[in-house]
Order: C-alpha cells, then sequence, then structure tokens
C-alpha cells in the first residue's frame, strides 16, 4: 500500500467531524423589562447669613 492511500484512509473518517458553528436569530423577541424607580435627595448647605436672608424675606422665591 502506498503512502499516499495510507494518508487517505487516515484522513477520511476525519473529514466528517468538522465542527458547525451556527448563529441565528432567536425565534421570540428579546423583552427588556426597565420597571426603574429613581429617587433623588437633594442637600443643600448656605451660610448663615443667606439663610437668615431667606427667612426674612421668605417672598424671594
Amino acid at each position: 500500500m502506498s503512502l499516499r492511500a495510507l494518508l487517505v484512509l487516515v484522513l477520511l473518517p476525519l473529514s466528517g467531524c468538522v465542527p458547525r458553528i451556527e448563529v441565528a436569530a432567536p425565534k421570540e423577541p428579546i423583552t427588556i423589562n426597565m420597571n426603574v424607580k429613581i429617587e433623588h435627595e437633594i442637600h443643600i448647605k448656605v451660610d448663615k447669613d443667606v439663610e437668615a436672608l431667606l427667612k426674612n424675606q421668605s417672598g424671594l422665591f
């Protein structure tokens, strides 16, 4: 048996073991639930002079 025939006999069965990779879109649509509750607290520090001014003249804002 020649080297070429032996090589074909060895490699022929291995040719069927090629991995297959498939990328496909899902059949159902992707749902993203965005129920998000955002709360903020804002703390403002002011000078005592400004705070007194705001208390004395409440009609500014």
